[in-house]
C-alpha cells in the first residue's frame, strides 16, 4: 500500500501544535472573512434591490455576494506568497527539525524559531514564492510523463484511464511541491534554486515511490474533505438563511469553503507530514542522477528555468567572493 506511517505523522503534527493552531486560526479567519465580506456584499444588493420588484432585490442580492466573494477573493490572491512564507514554510521548518531529531522550543517560541529559520533560507517572501511556483510546474511535467507512457499502452479505454489519471494526479501532487521546499530548508544551502533543484532531480528519479503515496493520501484527504464539506452543509445552509435575501448557492460555497479551511488547517500538514517521511526515507544515500536531470530539462521548461537561476545564483556569489577579496 503506503509507505507512510500515519501514527508517525499525526505524532508530528502533535508536537507542531503551536503551529496547528496557527494554521486553524489563519485558514479559519479566511473563511470567516470569506462570509463576512460576501454577507456584506448580499447586504448591499439587498438595499439597492428595494429600489425595484422582488426579482431585481433578488438578483441585487446575489451579484452582490458574488461581488463580495470576488473581492476577498482578490485581497487573498495578493497576501498567497505571505501565508506560504510564514505559516507553511515556518510549518515544514519545524517537521524538518522533529525528523532530524533536534530539540525544538514549545508554545509560540516555536513559530518565532521556525520564521527566522525560513528568513534565513529565504529572506524574502517572493523568492520563495518564485521557487514555489517553479517546483510545481516541474512535478506537473514529472506526472505528464506518466501519462504519456499510459497513452501509449495497447490497452481498451486508455485514452479515458490517462484523463482520469491526470486529472487525479493535478491532485495529488499539490502535496508534494511543499516537501521539496523541505529539502531546500534541510540542506542549510546558501543557493536556494541550486538546493530546489537538487531536490526536483532525486523526486523524479523516485517519482513511481512519490506519485504511488501521493495518489494515497489525495484520496485519504479529499475523501475526509468531502465528509467534511456534507456536515457542514447545514450550519452553512444557517449562514445563508440569515442573511438578507435568500441567496441559495451560499450554502454550497459556505461549505465548501468550511471542507477548504479545514483540509488547509488540519488535512495538508498531515499530508505533507507523510510525504516528507517518504521522501527523506527514500533519497537517503543517492545523489542527483544525471541522466534524470537531462531528461527533466528536456521535458520542463519551468526546470530549465530553475537550472539557470541556480547557475545564476552561483555566479553571482563568485563575483560578490571575487569582489570582497583584498588587491
Amino acid at each position: 500500500m503506503w509507505d507512510f506511517s500515519l501514527g508517525g505523522a499525526l505524532g508530528m503534527m502533535a508536537r507542531t501544535m503551536p503551529f496547528i493552531l496557527l494554521r486553524m486560526a489563519v485558514y479559519f479567519g479566511i473563511t470567516l472573512g470569506y462570509i463576512l465580506v460576501t454577507g456584506a456584499g448580499a447586504g448591499i444588493g439587498y438595499g439597492i434591490g428595494g429600489f425595484g420588484d422582488e426579482d431585481f432585490r433578488a438578483s441585487a442580492t446575489m451579484w452582490g455576494g458574488f461581488a463580495g466573494l470576488g473581492i476577498f477573493g482578490a485581497i487573498m490572491y495578493w497576501v498567497r506568497e505571505y501565508i506560504l512564507y510564514i505559516v507553511k514554510a515556518g510549518h515544514i521548518a519545524v517537521l524538518i527539525e522533529l525528523i532530524d531529531g533536534k530539540p525544538m522550543p514549545e508554545g509560540r517560541g516555536q513559530v518565532a524559531h521556525a520564521t527566522a529559520v525560513v528568513k534565513e533560507r529565504f529572506p524574502q517572501a517572493s523568492l520563495l514564492f518564485a521557487i514555489d511556483q517553479l517546483i510545481k510546474g516541474v512535478i506537473k511535467a514529472i506526472s505528464g510523463l506518466v501519462k504519456g507512457i499510459l497513452t501509449i499502452l495497447p490497452i481498451p479505454g486508455v485514452q479515458q484511464i490517462s484523463s482520469i489519471f491526470s486529472a487525479f494526479m493535478r491532485v495529488a501532487v499539490g502535496f508534494v511541491d511543499e516537501v521539496i521546499l523541505a529539502y531546500a530548508i534541510r540542506t542549510n544551502s546558501e543557493n536556494s534554486w541550486m538546493s530546489a533543484k537538487q531536490a526536483l532531480v532525486l523526486y523524479g528519479q523516485n517519482y513511481k515511490v512519490m506519485l504511488k503515496n501521493a495518489a494515497w493520501l489525495a484520496l485519504i484527504v479529499y475523501g475526509l474533505g468531502l465528509l467534511v464539506f456534507l456536515v457542514m452543509l447545514a450550519p452553512a445552509a444557517l449562514v445563508v438563511y440569515i442573511m438578507p435575501g435568500a441567496w441559495a448557492a451560499g450554502g454550497v460555497v459556505f461549505a465548501l469553503l468550511f471542507a477548504w479551511s479545514v483540509k488547509a488547517a488540519l488535512l495538508e500538514p498531515f499530508a505533507i507530514a507523510c510525504m516528507m517521511q517518504v521522501y527523506f526515507r527514500t533519497i537517503e544515500g543517492q545523489t542527483p542522477n544525471p541522466e534524470w536531470e537531462a531528461k527533466l530539462e528536456q521535458m520542463s521548461g519551468k526546470f530549465r528555468e530553475l537550472k539557470e537561476r541556480a547557475v545564476g545564483a552561483v555566479g553571482a556569489e563568485t563575483v560578490q567572493d571575487g569582489g570582497a577579496k583584498p588587491a
